[in-house]
């Protein structure tokens, strides 16, 4: 079995780095849920939040690398244009279109993950600000640690919704 580059670019941005996006999250999402003054010592602050820094910071680093291949490396590959009397089945987004039942992964699928995607590193980078700005504040602050965990929840959601509509797009109309 051999992959070409265009597949190996692929894998590396759906696979690679939403394997590690995904270990972030949960990493992250634990260290925010568990981080409640009555829950830790002094010292236990100290050594969970590293954790909870570095968690938030590698999701966040990981969504934008994530964002930005797919954007300027894997996506021009999809949206490449055939020439005529070309073999569609090479050209995802025009065999997409031109397939009327496979029509909507583009129109709604690709449109997601055009737009609503870079949604995800912009909150991820969110969160990952408030917890390295006001660190040990968090422990006492339940409202503000809440509200970084469902914006935490939400880049979560908005890359996993993205990577789902990926594989199914990359199912449909594989690029080649």
């Amino acid at each position: 079995m051999s992959l070409t580059p265009r597949e190996w670019w692929g894998i590396v941005h759906g696979m690679g780095l939403g394997a590690v996006f995904l270990l972030a999250f949960a990493g992250g999402l634990a260290g925010l849920w568990s981080f409640r003054a009555e829950l830790i010592t002094p010292e236990g602050v100290r050594e969970r939040l590293r954790r909870l820094v570095a968690g938030t910071w590698v999701m966040a680093v990981t969504a934008w690398v994530t964002v930005v291949t797919g954007t300027y490396i894997v996506y021009p590959w999809y949206r490449a244009k055939p020439p005529k009397g070309a073999d569609l089945t090479l050209y995802p987004r025009a065999y997409l279109l031109s397939q009327p039942a496979l029509k909507a992964w583009h129109t709604f699928g690709m449109e997601w993950k055009e737009h609503i995607a870079w949604v995800a590193p912009i909150l991820a980078t969110a969160v990952a600000y408030v917890v390295a700005r006001y660190r040990r504040q968090l422990a006492e602050e339940d409202r503000v640690r809440w509200a970084l965990i469902v914006f935490f929840v939400l880049a979560f959601a908005t890359a996993g919704v993205a990577g789902l509509l990926g594989a199914l797009i990359t199912k449909a109309a594989p690029i080649r």
